[in-house]
C-alpha cells in the first residue's frame, strides 16, 4: 500500500492497487490475515489511544536519529484517528496529546480506552485503577472518563491497535525525516489523502463520510485549554510547612511529619489531603527560601521559649527588639531561626552596628535577617545626613575661606 500510494502521489502511477499488490506478493509470499473481535460502539461514545514507534528523526539536541513515539487516538464509530509523533514522553505530554487530538476532531468522546501505561496509570486495577492525576484532570477539564483495559488485553482497544499499524506500515515506513516538523507534516497530508478518504474494511464506509456523521456528536471543547501543574508528594516539616521548589508554604495543624499531595504551577500551590483528596490550603506562589503563612496556621499561644528570646533581644537593643518582634509578627515559628541570627550578628559586629541595620531595616520595613547581614557584611559609608565628631560644619570652612581672602588681599595692598 506504502508503495503503491508513493508511485501515485510522486510519479503519476496509473495503476490499482491490486496490480501493485499482486506484484508484491509474488516477491514475499501471501501472508493469512488473523481474526480479530469487533466491537461496535455509538456515534460520539468511545476513543482508543495508544503508543506505538514512528519514524527515525534527527533529534535536535545531539544531532543524531533518534526513534521517535506515534500516539494515536481512533474514534470507535468513524474510525477517525489523529496521528502525532513525539520525541520523549512523560506523564504531561500523555495529556497534551489528547488535548491537541481533541481540539483536531472538534470535540471530545464520553469515554477514552487505553492501555496501563504509567503515563495515564499508576496503579492498574480492572476495577478501581488510580490513574494519574494530571491525566485525570485533563480528562475531566474534557468531560471524558478513562477505561483502562485489563492487563495483557489488546484486543480490547483493537481499533487503535489497527490504525496504529495502518500508519506504521503505509507512510512512515522506512522513512527518515531531519525534523519532528517534517515528520509531522508528511504523517498529516497522508492522513488528509489518503486515511480520511479510504474504505474502511469493515465499516464498507468511507471514514470522512462517518466522521462527519459522528463529529456533531461528540461532547463541545471548553473554552479555555488545560491549565497545567506540577504535582508531587510531601513531608510536613517541624515547623508546620512544606518544600515546593525551594519555597515554604503552611499546611493546617495536625499534618506535622504527615504526608500529603501537593500541586503547583506558575501562580498557586495547592495542598491536599492524600485519601480524600480534599484541598487543605491554596497559596499564592511564593520566593525562593520564602514562607508563605496562612492566618490560621499559627499557632494559638505564643511558646515560653519563644517569650523569652524576644525579651532578650529587647535588652540587646531598642532597635533590636522591635526588628526581632516584627520578624516574629509576619513570620510566625518560622522566623525564630532568624532572630538567633539577629542576636548571633550582634555578637559578631557589636551591639551598635546592628542597632543601625536593625533601624534601617525598620524604617524601609524589610523584615529580612538577610538585610540585616548584607548591611553589616558592606558597611555602608557614612551620609551627609549623619552626625560624627570628626565632621565638622561647613560654617567653619566658610570662616576659613574668608579668613585666608582677607589675608591675601592685604598682601597685595
Amino acid at each position: 500500500m506504502a508503495i503503491w500510494q508513493d508511485m501515485v502521489s510522486q510519479y503519476g502511477f496509473s495503476g490499482g492497487y491490486l496490480t501493485v499488490q499482486r506484484f508484491v506478493r509474488k516477491l514475499r509470499g501471501s501472508q493469512g490475515p488473523e481474526a480479530v473481535g469487533i466491537i461496535l460502539t455509538a456515534a460520539g461514545e468511545e476513543c482508543q489511544v495508544d503508543y506505538g514507534s514512528g519514524p527515525m528523526v534527527r533529534d535536535p539536541d545531539n544531532g543524531k536519529y533518534r526513534r521517535t513515539r506515534l500516539f494515536v487516538l481512533t474514534l470507535g464509530y468513524s474510525r477517525k484517528s489523529v496521528r502525532l509523533l513525539v520525541l520523549r514522553s512523560s506523564t504531561r505530554t500523555w495529556s497534551e496529546l489528547h488535548e491537541t487530538a481533541f481540539r483536531r476532531l472538534g470535540g471530545s468522546p464520553r469515554v477514552v480506552v487505553l492501555d496501563n501505561l504509567k503515563e495515564g496509570v499508576l496503579s492498574p486495577d480492572i476495577y478501581d485503577p488510580t490513574l494519574n492525576p494530571l491525566f485525570k484532570d485533563v480528562l475531566a477539564h474534557y468531560g471524558v472518563v478513562a477505561l483502562p483495559c485489563r492487563v495483557h488485553d489488546p484486543d480490547r482497544k483493537g481499533k487503535v491497535e489497527s490504525a496504529v499499524g495502518h500508519a506504521q506500515k503505509t507512510p512512515l515506513k522506512g522513512l527518515r525525516f531531519e525534523s519532528l516538523q517534517q515528520a509531522q507534516a508528511y504523517l498529516d497530508n497522508w492522513e488528509l489523502r489518503w486515511a480520511d478518504t479510504r474504505i474502511h474494511g469493515t465499516t464498507k464506509r468511507q471514514v470522512a463520510a462517518m466522521f462527519a456523521e459522528e463529529k456533531p456528536l461528540l461532547r463541545p471543547l471548553p473554552l479555555e485549554p488545560f491549565r497545567y501543574y506540577q504535582f508531587g508528594e510531601r513531608v510536613v516539616h517541624l515547623d508546620g510547612c512544606v518544600e515546593v521548589e525551594a519555597a515554604y508554604y503552611s499546611v493546617p495543624p495536625g499534618w506535622i511529619g504527615k504526608l500529603v499531595n501537593v500541586q503547583w504551577d506558575s501562580l498557586h500551590v495547592r495542598i491536599l489531603d492524600p485519601k480524600s483528596h480534599q484541598l487543605l490550603r491554596e497559596h499564592l506562589r511564593q520566593q525562593r527560601g520564602r514562607h508563605r503563612l496562612h492566618g490560621g496556621d499559627h499557632p494559638q499561644r505564643i511558646p515560653f521559649t519563644t517569650v523569652q528570646l524576644l525579651a532578650r533581644a529587647k535588652r540587646a537593643g531598642t532597635q533590636i527588639g522591635a526588628f526581632c518582634e516584627a520578624i516574629h509578627q509576619h513570620q510566625s515559628e518560622a522566623g525564630i531561626r532568624r532572630i538567633l541570627g539577629v542576636l548571633s550578628l550582634a555578637k559578631k559586629f557589636g551591639v551598635s552596628a546592628v542597632e543601625d541595620a536593625c533601624a534601617a531595616a525598620l524604617e524601609l520595613r524589610i523584615y529580612e535577617y538577610r538585610f540585616i547581614r548584607r548591611f553589616l557584611e558592606r558597611r555602608p559609608q557614612l551620609t551627609l545626613r549623619q552626625v560624627d565628631p570628626l565632621i565638622r560644619e561647613l560654617i567653619h570652612y566658610r570662616d576659613l575661606i574668608n579668613l585666608k581672602a582677607q589675608e591675601q588681599n592685604h598682601e597685595c595692598d
